[in-house]
């Protein structure tokens, strides 16, 4: 991969197998990441992915589980 100015910036070009490897769309936000190995491309979720897990929560926590702020800011 290759290191271009872009504007007052340096961009990485990706190469077309891997975006399509990864499903990358343009205005994906992508996450670089090297934990004692190989750095590592990751792609964060798109926000239609996010509403929709939230979606299949949606009403079904018990009510005694509920999430409130009460508990959190008891002293």
């Amino acid at each position: 991969m290759q290191i271009a100015k872009w504007g007052n910036s340096l961009a990485v070009r990706l190469p077309a197998e891997l975006v399509r490897e990864m499903g990358l769309k343009e205005g994906d936000q992508i996450d670089l990441v090297q934990n004692d190995g190989p750095l590592r491309i990751q792609r964060l979720p798109r926000a239609d992915e996010v509403l929709e897990g939230l979606r299949r929560f949606r009403g079904r926590l018990a009510v005694t589980e509920r999430l409130g702020r009460d508990a959190t800011h008891e002293r």
